[in-house]
């Protein structure tokens, strides 16, 4: 069974919603494709026009982008999306059961490029580990950043989680863009000359 929005209704869930009736009222039949910190929801979107059969959710701490990303889901009549107004964290622990995750996108997420604010950043050895367990088997964890200094940080961090191979080693990460559609971040950090890169990784059986 699934839950995804009738013509015209809202494609907006809280972590608490999704939390007590789970991810297969709530979403869709597991696998899901998650995307962490949407944004402008450009990924998503496309990703969810292509699939129309896959079930797919969108986590974003900010109330307005997802009102916007919302308004959007509506106006392309994207069936598959449902979107969360929360964190990561929070959604992962104590949401998401373990292995109903095919598939996650975390794309270029805030660096926090000062020192003192390291501790801030989104991937962290523990944040890793939760989200391996929310992975099923073989499933694909995509990260991409502009900032060379959150490369190097989550290149350090990814080999830590035991549970998840490296499809581009022995280099930590690759600097072709994926056979995806380019974000308008993505396109403008291009034209500024920002190298973005790329780490792709899956859950071992």
């Amino acid at each position: 069974m699934t839950a995804w929005p009738a013509p015209g209704q809202a494609p907006c869930l809280e972590a608490e919603q999704l939390r007590e009736l789970g991810v297969e009222r709530c979403v869709g039949l597991p696998p899901i494709v998650l995307e962490i910190g949407f944004g402008r929801a450009e990924l998503i979107l496309g990703l969810a026009a292509e699939s129309p059969a896959r079930s797919f959710l969108g986590i974003e701490v900010s109330r307005k982008r997802v009102a916007k990303a919302a308004r959007r889901v509506l106006r392309q009549e994207l069936r598959n999306i449902r979107l969360v107004h929360s964190s990561a964290e929070y959604v992962l622990e104590r949401a998401l059961p373990a292995g109903c995750v095919g598939e996650c996108w975390i794309n270029c997420p805030d660096p926090w490029p000062k020192k003192r604010h390291h501790r801030r950043r989104l991937i962290q050895p523990d944040f890793l580990d939760t989200l391996a367990c929310a992975l099923a088997g073989d499933g694909l964890l995509h990260i991409s950043t502009d900032h060379r200094g959150y490369a190097e940080w989550i290149a350090n961090a990814l080999p830590r989680a035991l549970e998840l191979d490296n499809l581009h080693a022995p280099k930590p990460w690759s600097d072709k863009r994926p056979d995806r559609s380019e974000t308008a971040y993505e396109a403008e950090w291009r034209e500024e000359g920002r190298a973005i890169v790329y780490f792709d990784y899956r859950k071992r059986r």
